[in-house]
Formats: structure tokens, C-alpha cells, sequence
């Protein structure tokens, strides 16, 4: 039978993939030309240079963990890392990496997702600029209904103080009838326009009871691969209220941005710590979220907390849109968020809903 010879080589530089061996030590012991043409060096410097240094420095002791962990023989999958290019250019990379305990490597694909994560920064980006626009036009629509509707009565209360007995004038008493048809037909369609617009938000907003466990499984397992690094220890707790009458979408959007943001924000040498516990109050439901990230100085930020493109960390990813997202979701359905941190002792926000009324 005969047997043919493979180039494996010539696959090795064909793929359009980021392929590599490294050694435990750290080093790159051979990758292909994708890896030289995405990070812009030359074979001699990435030979040369401590992987580490290659990584954008926010995501340098998440990447070296990883790598740690890596030779304790765990294979790794859907690895997500920051590369800096030699022209200072932010590379997004996505790797799966495989040890070899008896080579004392690791081999390793990459695939470049740049573009997809501009493509997520640009859509969140917009998401949360309609959200704020659509605020917006609601507030100037409530206001101006309030504002105009002052006037309006004060017209009907002035109408209905005149005498019509003591104006002798029969077209006066015609003019000042019409003013009042006038006032009543304006009265009747402002309300007409507020109560629509109060039914058609009530619409827009799909509201069904949602056990909390289920939500927070949905989106831990949407995120998986982030909470596996990270090494993220949950305490939950929702004995004594399981469950709520709100949004779907807008929960798993809740517990997604509070848990991210805790894994991003951790506290170098610290694993993540976040603790979850809800209680049944009178008229409210609460939901307290607390971890132990690097937090922020409540009393420099104050009402800047939950504004749209507002950080308080000096991480290039960060964007501002995440607690300005929770803040949207709680309180466009009647519900009210607070917030407590120090920094390097982590952060704990308080989320009331309100009982729906059956």
C-alpha cells in the first residue's frame, strides 16, 4: 500500500489563522506568517521577546494566568486577549490553545476578531443612543403635555369665573363661547395624546414573571468562557424571592452589564467575588449585587454613575454604555437603582422593582 507525504509545513504558512508553538517558558518557538503580517514583527523579534510583551497591558496578568494554567495540562478554548502591533495598532484576538506536558508546549490558533468586536462596539454604541434619544423624545413629550396642560385649565378656570349674564353683547357671548369650545377641544386631544402615549410605552415593554436563577443561567452560560478564566466565585441567593414580573431582555441585560463589568474591574490579585441576594419587601422587590473589584470614588463621580460614555477606569475597552444600559432597563419600568463603592474594596448596587399590580 502506498503511503503519501504530507507538507505539513506548507498548511503551517497556508492558513490565514494565527498559528504558534509555545514554550512554558513564555516564548514563541515557532508561528507562521499570519502571526508576523497581523502583529507587524519580524520572525526574529517574536522569537526573541517575552509573548507577555506582546499583549496590550490591561490584559497582560489575565493572558499570563491563562498561559499558568495552560501547563497544568487544561486545554484552553475561546481565549479572548488584546495583542498591541508594532505600530501601536489594538489587535483583537480569539485563541484555542492545547498543552503538550511532554514537549513542555503549547500549541496554539488565533483567529483575528477585530472587526467583530468594532462591529459590537459600534452596535452597543447605538443601542444606547436610540435608548437615550428615545428618553429623550418621552421627557419632551410628558413636558410638554405638563407644561401646556397648566395653561389649559387656567383658561377654563378664567372662562368659567365670567358672568355670561352681565355681557350684554350677544357677539361677545358668541366669541367667548367659541374661546371655550376652543379650550375644551384643546384640553380633550392633549389628554387623547398623553393617554397614548402612556398605553403605546406600556405596550413596547413586554412584562411576564422570570425566575432570577433562570435569567442569571441564561447569561452565565452566554458568557462562559469569561467567567471560566476569570475564576469567578457566584454567591447567590434567591430563597426568599425567586422570581419577577419585568422585562425579560432587559434582566439578562442587567445581570450581563453588573457581571461583566465585575470581571473586567477586578482588583489585580484578586479572584472575582460576586454576591447576588434577593428579598420580598412590602411593595418592592430588591435585588442587591455586590463584588469585590477595584471600585471607584463614589464622591468624584456622584450623578455621573449612570451617564451614557461616562468611565471611571483608564481601560481603552470601556465605553460607557454598560451602567448606563442598567440604569435605562430599571427605570423605564418604574423601578430605581442606587450605588455604594471605595475604591480597591469593590461595588454594590441596589435595584428595586416594582410589584406589578394583578
Amino acid at each position: 500500500m502506498s503511503t503519501t507525504t504530507f507538507n505539513f509545513e506548507r498548511f503551517f504558512e497556508l492558513t490565514t489563522d494565527l498559528v504558534c508553538i509555545a514554550s512554558y517558558d513564555g516564548y514563541f518557538k515557532k508561528v507562521n506568517s499570519a502571526v508576523s503580517k497581523t502583529l507587524g514583527y519580524s520572525f526574529e523579534e517574536l522569537y526573541s521577546t517575552p509573548i507577555n510583551d506582546f499583549v496590550h497591558p490591561d490584559d497582560q496578568n489575565t493572558t499570563a494566568s491563562a498561559r499558568k494554567n495552560l501547563t497544568k495540562a487544561n486545554d484552553l478554548h475561546y481565549f479572548e486577549n488584546r495583542y498591541i502591533t508594532k505600530k501601536g495598532k489594538i489587535v483583537w484576538l480569539a485563541w484555542t490553545s492545547i498543552p503538550s506536558e511532554e514537549d513542555k508546549v503549547i500549541f496554539a490558533i488565533a483567529k483575528d476578531i477585530s472587526h467583530k468586536k468594532r462591529l459590537e462596539a459600534e452596535r452597543n454604541m447605538q443601542l444606547a443612543e436610540l435608548s437615550k434619544s428615545n428618553k429623550n423624545f418621552e421627557q419632551i413629550n410628558y413636558k410638554t403635555s405638563h407644561d401646556l396642560r397648566s395653561p389649559v385649565n387656567n383658561l377654563n378656570s378664567i372662562i368659567a369665573m365670567i358672568d355670561m349674564d352681565k355681557i350684554p353683547d350677544d357677539k361677545n357671548k358668541k366669541l367667548i363661547n367659541l374661546i371655550k369650545n376652543g379650550v375644551d377641544q384643546l384640553k380633550e386631544k392633549m389628554n387623547f395624546y398623553i393617554n397614548s402615549l402612556i398605553e403605546n410605552n406600556s405596550r413596547e415593554i413586554q412584562v411576564e414573571e422570570i425566575s432570577f436563577q433562570e435569567s442569571l443561567n441564561s447569561v452565565l452560560e452566554s458568557i462562559n468562557n469569561l467567567v471560566s478564566k476569570s475564576g469567578a466565585n457566584f454567591i447567590i441567593d434567591f430563597k426568599y424571592c425567586p422570581a419577577v414580573e419585568f422585562n425579560r431582555d432587559y434582566l439578562e441585560s442587567i445581570f450581563l452589564n453588573l457581571i461583566t463589568n465585575s470581571i473586567k474591574y477586578t482588583a489585580p490579585e484578586k479572584t472575582p467575588e460576586i454576591k447576588i441576594k434577593t428579598q420580598d419587601l412590602t411593595s418592592k422587590i430588591e435585588l442587591t449585587y455586590e463584588d469585590n473589584g477595584m471600585g471607584f470614588d463614589i464622591e468624584k463621580v456622584k450623578d455621573r454613575i449612570f451617564g451614557l460614555h461616562q468611565t471611571f477606569h483608564h481601560n481603552e475597552d470601556s465605553k460607557g454604555i454598560g451602567l448606563y444600559l442598567v440604569h435605562t432597563h430599571v427605570t423605564s419600568l418604574g423601578g430605581d437603582i442606587k450605588v455604594e463603592s471605595e475604591v480597591n474594596k469593590g461595588t454594590k448596587f441596589t435595584i428595586t422593582f416594582n410589584k406589578r399590580l394583578r
